[in-house]
């Protein structure tokens, strides 16, 4: 079985890749870090599989799906970190939907159905129509993260956006606070403030990303620096420029 792997995040990639290469049967005829490079990639390699993230830069897998238009289609398996639109994409025909992090026996579990739905064909506009279904069902409105993936070690950890304080850059990596935990996030601080966008998250500084739910308190320092309290009794520097945008923010 060819398989294409789409992740715009590296760490996603490798791990899905270090799964499937113990698989006798697959062969990873490529990878791709966003939608162009996936249409692309599918036209030149042909994959009998692909393995298709929702959340990219410039052109997503929905609207990777959206374009699939003509040709033998592969089978296409969602990998992502929502899970708003599981039950629509089975109900419209998906082969199978995975939420990040995947573990081994789901993975064999997707890789399974996928052998058996190969075993059965469908007309390629019947299924192209399928997986459009889901593309128009997101179109309205991209969906919002309710998860977020961390990193601790060798382990991946799903946590929920309310578990999170905040994020906070250092250097090329970027931390997850909680009330318990300090994980290594999968994804830029920018990445992370559009995927956050219309949650109760705000940047406060170049290098901090804040669950406005969790501040406990805000000090001034100066007349233009100010200084939030975290609920874990943490402190972040709010930038000059900022300032103004959090203060109407919590109403103080």
């Amino acid at each position: 079985m060819r398989v294409l792997i789409v992740d715009d995040e590296p760490i996603a990639r490798k791990v899905l890749r270090e799964e499937l290469e113990l698989v006798p049967d697959v062969e990873i005829v490529g990878e791709a870090d966003d939608g162009d490079k996936a249409l692309s990639q599918i036209l030149a390699c042909h994959p009998d599989l692909v393995f298709l993230d929702l959340q990219m830069p410039a052109k997503g897998g929905f609207e990777v799906i959206q374009e699939l238009r003509s040709g033998p289609l592969p089978s296409i398996v969602i990998v992502t970190a929502f899970d708003e639109y599981a039950l629509r994409a089975f109900e419209a025909g998906a082969v199978d939907y995975l939420l990040k992090p995947i573990s081994h026996e789901r993975l064999q579990l997707s890789l399974q159905r996928v052998r058996q739905f190969s075993g059965k064909p469908k007309d390629v506009a019947e299924q192209v129509a399928q997986l459009q279904e889901i593309a128009d069902g997101a179109r309205p409105s991209a969906p919002v993260p309710r998860r977020i993936v961390g990193r601790n070690g060798d382990e991946y950890i799903l946590l929920n956006t309310n578990e999170v304080l905040a994020f906070q850059a250092d250097g090329d990596l970027v931390w997850i606070v909680t009330l318990k935990h300090k994980l290594l996030a999968t994804q830029t601080l920018r990445e992370l403030q559009t995927r956050l966008e219309g949650l109760n998250f705000q940047r406060v500084h170049r290098n901090s990303l804040v669950n406005v739910n969790h501040v406990r308190k805000m000090s001034p320092l100066s007349s233009q620096r100010w200084l939030l309290t975290l609920n874990n009794n943490q402190e972040i520097i709010v930038s000059k420029r900022q300032v103004k945008t959090v203060r109407d923010l919590l109403s103080w």
